[in-house]
């Protein structure tokens, strides 16, 4: 089964946090690329981990994730109004 998910990344004080919304999943780096990589990584291991229990099939259920086509993510934009 092939999914898409979005990584969301901010800057909290010296730290980025890299968030994956759709999973539920946080985790942080020094700069924006080691957070990607933390994030992909704790997505790969979360994941074997829920294999090995048999549990991972009924967790990307309950996220959203079925065997059908997914809607495919564009983008989000940040806007900002004066009122």
């Amino acid at each position: 089964m092939d999914i898409e998910f979005n990584v969301e990344i901010v800057k909290k004080g010296n730290w980025y946090i890299a968030r994956v919304p759709e999973l539920d999943f946080v985790t942080q780096g020094a700069t924006v690329e080691e957070a990607k990589k933390n994030i992909i990584e704790l997505v790969e291991i979360q994941f074997e981990e829920m294999k090995e229990m048999g549990t991972l099939e009924n967790y990307l259920e309950e996220c959203g994730f079925e065997h059908e086509e997914s809607p495919v993510f564009i983008g989000i934009e940040r806007q900002e109004m004066r009122i």
